[in-house]
Parts: structure tokens; C-alpha cells; sequence
């Protein structure tokens, strides 16, 4: 395992770094993946170059990770609601920006995964096509209808929204 690592640590390290922009991270993650390798090498069925196979491990953790930071702002959300410290224009906001986050997990998980990746992981619509094994334009269409779904789900509650500005392309304002 020495060696692998030795021979795909930087392939992999970079490919996290590139999605993520954060080096600390990246290194964690390419340690982690390494470990998770190791438990599962048993798994790699040679359909795949070994990188390839190794990059999809980083893959989900990192996604994992993302998955994580979302709950743990959540769980912090919580905290500083209860601390009382806030004015009630920012717990306001806080609220319903975790009304939004339990929106989101009612999307599909291929939506979920799209706006979890833009928004969260702040990648482009080619990247999020990349990971997710789709085109750049599967990944722009899948993100316009789960933001259009986000905003008819806060209307339907009665939640305030920014009003959107029409689409000046063809048949672009037509109901899905």
C-alpha cells in the first residue's frame, strides 16, 4: 500500500484539490482515501485504471464531507439561536435559511447533489457534469429546476423570496 500511495497520492490530492480550493482539506481527504483504499482493495475489479478507482473513493468522501459541513452549520444555526446573542432580523434569516436547507433534502438526489455542488462546493456546472458522470448542460438543467422547485416549495409555505426576472429566451418561462 506504501507504494501505491507513493505512485497516486499526488493524482489524487490534486483532483481534491482542484474541486475543493482548500489544501488542508484536500490532504485530509487524500489520507482518508488512501485508508479507505486499503479496507476495500479487495473491491477493485480492474474495470477502471487504479487512479480512476481512487478518485472515486476521494469523490464520495469529499462529498461526504460537504454533506457534513452542511449539518454541522445547521447544528451551529441551532447554537447561536439559542445563545440569544443575534438580532432578530439575523435569526430571521438563519431560520429560513434552514427551512431551505430542509427543502433541499426533499429534492431528488440527483438535484440535491447539483445544488449541494454549486452552492456549497462552488463548482461550475462542467465540474459538477464531470463528477457526476453527466454533460455540463444536464447539470445546468437539473440545478434551474431544483432552484425552481426550492422557490415554489417557499411560496407554497409562505416564505418571502426575491422576485425572479423573466427569461428572455423562448419559451424559457413555460411551466415544467
Amino acid at each position: 500500500m506504501e507504494e501505491l500511495y507513493r505512485q497516486y497520492s499526488q493524482i489524487v490530492y490534486h483532483f481534491l484539490y482542484k474541486k475543493c480550493k482548500n489544501s488542508d482539506l484536500a490532504e485530509d481527504l487524500t489520507q482518508e482515501t488512501f485508508l479507505k483504499a486499503l479496507e476495500r482493495l479487495d473491491s477493485y475489479d480492474q474495470s477502471c485504471k487504479l487512479s480512476t478507482w481512487l478518485c472515486q473513493i476521494a469523490k464520495h468522501l469529499l462529498y461526504q464531507h460537504w454533506a457534513k459541513v452542511g449539518r454541522i452549520q445547521l447544528a451551529e444555526l441551532d447554537e447561536s439561536l439559542k445563545s440569544g446573542h443575534d438580532t432578530e432580523q439575523t435569526a430571521i434569516a438563519k431560520v429560513e435559511l434552514a427551512d431551505v436547507w430542509d427543502r433541499l433534502q426533499t429534492l431528488s438526489p440527483d438535484a440535491k447533489k447539483t445544488v449541494e455542488l454549486r452552492v456549497l462546493g462552488d463548482l461550475s456546472f462542467r465540474e459538477i457534469g464531470e463528477l457526476l458522470g453527466r454533460s455540463e448542460n444536464w447539470a445546468r438543467v437539473t440545478f434551474y429546476r431544483a432552484k425552481l422547485l426550492l422557490i415554489q416549495d417557499s411560496q407554497d409555505a409562505g416564505q418571502p423570496h426575491a422576485p425572479q426576472k423573466p427569461d428572455s429566451r423562448p419559451g424559457a418561462n413555460r411551466p415544467i
